[in-house]
């Protein structure tokens, strides 16, 4: 191998392992952008150095090596191989703008052209780098490429391969996002203590995403196929552009209110530029403040946002997302087959300990043998039933015995005694015949003395006791007045009650009380039939009516 083959290996592989836009040891400097005047000097001195390399080379030979070298002539193939391998052994670091591009399926490679105003660079790049590198590229775009310059022998044609594919500016905007995480990192924000757990079964997922994109039919097609039972609230934002962070703060807020207990923030690849929107101070704040969990998916795996570093949860894709909302299905086939054996085997120990209690109280005696719970009892009445019955007919008879007894004395006593009675009476009678004959002829002085005697002291007597009655005769009309008096009004008012509650007084208003044949009021027409004879009582008589039909009146007819 030549030394300048060395010399491109060297530098090829140590440029591929230094971060984008630092140089090899080329003898190019490092900065972020390259036009192609320094991409020329760098290959005129790869170009010197091959030659120096040569003239030692010569030297060492000796002075005839040298003519001879000089007089030969080389191939055309030797000639784009010793070009090719001085301009590989180059790697820059240059910004341009895209004028044509190529990228066609079932190329290996993307195939463009980067100018500016004095020159035009055809590049390629290998389709897994293009892929790498994530940038959606245009005609028309300023970009930043690095790689080396590569030299197609066969047509004699000269390209720039390209190993890195950037828009300008994208290292201003990495710098800014990084001290925007650092200064949310200060303050807390991505602290793990402060983040939401995820609720193990949501029933409302909220979906914030543009509508247009592949994103919102991987998340919803995952959801129906691993949790089909929650219900997606979905909001359409704009996931580019500047009014890109408010819509998505109004698209969380929309699905929040509307009940949303976790809400998925998703969108599918694009350049660092294009992911810019989730890179908001404001986005991620108001992920922060959010009241239910966030979940973000936003780009491919390596793609790492502010909005991912500041959310509860995050994904490294959309489908991700929704696989970490969702549980799997077969996830809850497992569980639920677990909670249903663990079920079963709970419901048959009650059902096996409930049986084996029924079991215990089934055995008791008392409800093996009917009897026994009122065996004693039954023994006792039929023990006193058989007492009973022993007792009542002695008892009756004794009773029988007493009374036949009794009317014997009686029959026997009765006679005797109204023999004693009869002579008692007559005895009682001669005493008072005597007592009365001594009373009735009194003898005649002691009459005439106690006569005397009442025609002096009777006038006297008489006068006291007539001045004493008309005394007391006073005193009872007074007395008599004022006790008659509340009776009088209380026989009063019961009169006029009593004749106000009269049916005479009824009558006596133009009112009449109908009677059928057995003498009963009539109340209702119900009572009468047509033909019916009925009395109808009138103050001064009975008319005696009959009925010749049944009318029932209303209110107004009564009245």
């Amino acid at each position: 191998m030549t030394s300048s083959n060395v010399a491109y290996d060297r530098s090829y592989n140590s440029a591929a392992g230094k971060p984008r836009g630092v140089f090899a040891n080329s003898g190019a400097s490092s900065g972020s952008a390259r036009n192609a005047e320094e991409a020329a000097r760098a290959c005129a001195a790869a170009f010197g150095a091959h030659k120096a390399a040569g003239a030692n080379a010569a030297s060492r030979n000796g002075g005839a090596s040298t003519q001879e070298s000089a007089s030969r002539a080389l191939s055309v193939s030797a000639a784009m191989q010793l070009a090719k391998g001085a301009l590989e052994g180059v790697t820059v670091c240059l910004v341009g703008e895209i004028s044509e591009l190529s990228n066609k399926p079932g190329y290996k490679a993307v195939y463009f052209t980067v100018k500016d105003k004095s020159a035009s660079l055809p590049c390629m790049m290998w389709n897994n780098r293009f892929r790498a590198a994530g940038v959606q590229v245009a005609v028309g775009q300023l970009v930043e490429l690095t790689g080396r310059f590569t030299l197609y022998a066969a047509k004699g044609r000269m390209n720039f391969d390209v190993f890195s594919l950037a828009p300008v500016g994208e290292g201003q905007l990495r710098l800014q996002v990084a001290n925007l995480a650092r200064k949310l990192s200060a303050e807390g924000l991505a602290d793990p203590a402060r983040k939401l757990p995820l609720p193990a079964y949501p029933l409302t997922i909220g979906l914030v995403t543009s509508p247009r994109g592949d994103a919102v039919h991987d998340v919803l097609r995952t959801l129906r196929r691993r949790f089909p039972v929650a219900r997606v609230l979905f909001s359409g934002v704009a996931v580019e552009g500047p009014q890109a962070p408010a819509g998505i703060v109004e698209g969380m807020r929309a699905v929040v209110h509307a009940g949303a207990e976790v809400v998925l923030v998703v969108r599918g690849g694009g350049s660092y530029e294009d992911l810019m929107p989730f890179n908001d101070e404001f986005l991620a704040r108001m992920i922060v403040k959010c009241p239910v969990p966030v979940v973000t998916g936003i780009g491919h795996e390596p793609d790492t946002s502010i909005a991912d570093m500041v959310a509860d949860v995050r994904a490294s894709t959309p489908t991700a997302a929704a696989e970490a909302v969702s549980p799997a299905r077969e996830n809850l086939d497992a569980l639920f087959g677990a909670r249903r054996g663990s079920l079963d085997t709970c419901v048959r120990r009650a059902i096996e300990g409930s049986a084996a209690q029924v079991g215990r109280i089934a055995s008791r005696p008392v409800f093996c043998d009917p009897n026994a719970l009122l065996a004693v009892s039954a023994q006792g009445v039929d023990l006193y039933a058989d007492r009973l019955a022993r007792a009542l007919p002695a008892s009756l008879d004794r009773d029988r015995a007493q009374v036949d007894r009794l009317r014997e004395r009686l029959g026997s006593a009765l006679p005797n005694a109204l023999t004693l009675d009869v002579a008692a009476v007559q005895r009682q009678r001669e005493r008072l015949t005597q007592a009365l004959s001594q009373v009735l002829d009194p003898p005649t002085s002691q009459t005439q003395r106690a006569r005397e005697r009442l025609v002096r002291v009777m006038p006297l007597g008489c006068e006291r006791q007539r001045v004493a009655l008309d005394h007391d005769q006073r005193r009872l009309r007074a007395v008599g007045c004022q006790l008659l008096e509340p009776f009088r009004r209380q026989a009063g008012l019961s009169a006029a009650q009593l004749d106000a509650l009269s049916p005479l007084s009824v009558l006596g208003r133009g009112y009449s009380i109908a009677r059928d044949g057995d003498g009963d009021v009539v109340k209702s027409v119900e009572q009468a039939k047509p033909g019916q004879p009925l009395d109808v009582t009138v103050s001064d008589g009975v008319l005696e009516c009959s009925v010749s039909g049944v009318r029932r009146a209303g209110v107004d007819d009564i009245a």
